[in-house]
């Protein structure tokens, strides 16, 4: 964690190349319920866990095997008061090597201890970051919610 939001990183056997393919499968790793393109600057797609949380993201930006950027557009939690705690950050994803294999650097700027989600988020963040998406990169199969499941 900084003070300008929730970071966590990992090193995994495997390439930029794999981790930055991995990255923008969104569907692999986060949610299959993820609707709209994930690997092309400019695109947008909405994330949804039922009526739990949905968001909608723009990509901003894709450095093949660098660099991921996103920033929330719109967001609602159903579990917070102020349901757009996420609207306006942004999420990061940067990639470089490392000794022992690839290091993948996550940070979701603004996301802040502060914030009345920040212990659930980061929870989450840490799991689909540290498990689904290092798996992903090192087994080809992520753990990502299932479509249209709690």
């Amino acid at each position: 964690m900084t003070e300008q939001g929730f970071t966590t990183a990992f090193v995994v056997d495997g390439t930029p190349g794999d981790a930055f393919a991995a990255i923008t499968d969104v569907r692999g790793w986060w949610s299959e319920d993820v609707e709209g393109r994930t690997d092309q600057a400019g695109a947008e797609f909405t994330y949804r866990y039922g009526d739990v949380h949905h968001c909608r993201i723009r990509v901003t930006e894709t450095v093949p095997d660098r660099r991921v950027s996103w920033v929330v557009v719109d967001n609602h939690f159903e579990f917070t008061e102020d349901q757009t705690e996420w609207t306006g950050t942004t999420i990061s994803f940067t990639i470089g090597e490392a000794e022992g294999g690839t290091e993948v650097r996550f940070t979701h700027h603004g996301l802040l201890p502060a914030h009345e989600c920040f212990e659930v988020c980061s929870t989450a963040w840490g799991f689909y970051v540290n498990d689904s998406l290092r798996n992903l990169i090192a087994t080809g199969a992520g753990k990502p919610n299932p479509r249209g499941e709690l």
